[in-house]
């Protein structure tokens, strides 16, 4: 992709991060203290189970390095900026997936960079080799994820009214923008959409399945309620795409490697709209 591409595209992922911040409050962050087996519960589903179940998946089934390395870097970026609406509508515990995300934005700012990097020097040949620069790379999520979500969040704080008026409008077009990503991405890679749909598709069905399902898993074994357990399982399975695919065309440069997040776009999505059917019915009964 040209400059100008990767500039838009990363002028997306900034409003799509602006517009979490519009959601959160200190309180969320507070939140790990009143929570803190709910919250544990859900971080260690999002920061360590879901990177190893890619890892697994991507060494147990054939497929093409970028698209392997593109799994990878899906797996690294948990989070998805509207999955605590995904929550919401499925009557989950809102403030639990308000605060996931919000918390797994700081930690990743130092552990995306790390598994990309083993990515890279795991799946490329000693040829293809590419070095990541870790501080620049660090440098780049601080300002397109930490610095548009602290102004979401100062403008919440300072003029709480407005924001709550404009989170719906800008939950919707975050939405437009990663399908507008997605799309931009799949038309780059026209040629080789089918290619990397036959490889990609399998390990992404089984990455949303297998992420959701044991969310839910951990948060039942660990006597959570219901609708906790909904939340988890939805964090552990919406990811953060618009962020996986940003990384892949501006800071590694290579189109290739976010085709797996944009093929993972529209799997997740379906899955979320299972589970917001699950969980009005569940939560219904209870």
């Amino acid at each position: 992709m040209d400059d100008l591409s990767d500039l838009i595209v990363a002028i997306d992922l900034m409003c799509i991060m602006f517009g979490m911040g519009l959601s959160l409050t200190t309180g969320d962050f507070q939140r790990i203290l009143k929570q803190p087996k709910a919250v544990f519960i859900g971080l260690s589903n999002q920061l360590i189970i879901l990177p190893l179940i890619g890892f697994v998946l991507v060494s147990l089934i054939p497929m093409r390095p970028e698209v392997a390395i593109g799994v990878m870097v899906l797996v690294a970026c948990p989070g998805g900026a509207t999955s605590n609406l995904i929550s919401h509508l499925a009557k989950g515990d809102t403030a639990l997936s308000v605060t996931l995300p919000a918390v797994a934005s700081l930690v990743t700012i130092v552990s995306i960079p790390l598994i990309i990097q083993f990515s890279l020097f795991r799946f490329l040949d000693s040829e293809q080799e590419v070095l990541l620069n870790v501080p620049q790379t660090i440098g780049q999520l601080l300002m397109i994820v930490v610095l548009p979500v602290a102004l979401g969040m100062l403008l919440r704080a300072k003029a709480t009214r407005f924001a709550l008026k404009m989170d719906r409008p800008v939950r919707i077009a975050s939405g437009l923008l990663l399908a507008l990503i997605t799309l931009g991405l799949i038309i780059k890679e026209r040629e080789n959409i089918l290619p990397y749909l036959e490889q990609a598709g399998l390990p992404a069905v089984l990455l949303c399945v297998l992420t959701m399902s044991l969310g839910f898993l951990a948060a039942k074994v660990f006597r959570l309620g219901i609708r906790q357990a909904i939340s988890i399982s939805i964090e552990s399975g919406i990811q953060n795409s618009a962020l996986a695919i940003t990384i892949a065309t501006v800071t590694l440069q290579n189109t290739g490697f976010g085709i797996a997040a944009a093929i993972y776009t529209l799997i997740m999505y379906a899955a979320g709209f299972a589970a917001i059917l699950y969980g009005r019915r569940v939560v219904a009964k209870a």
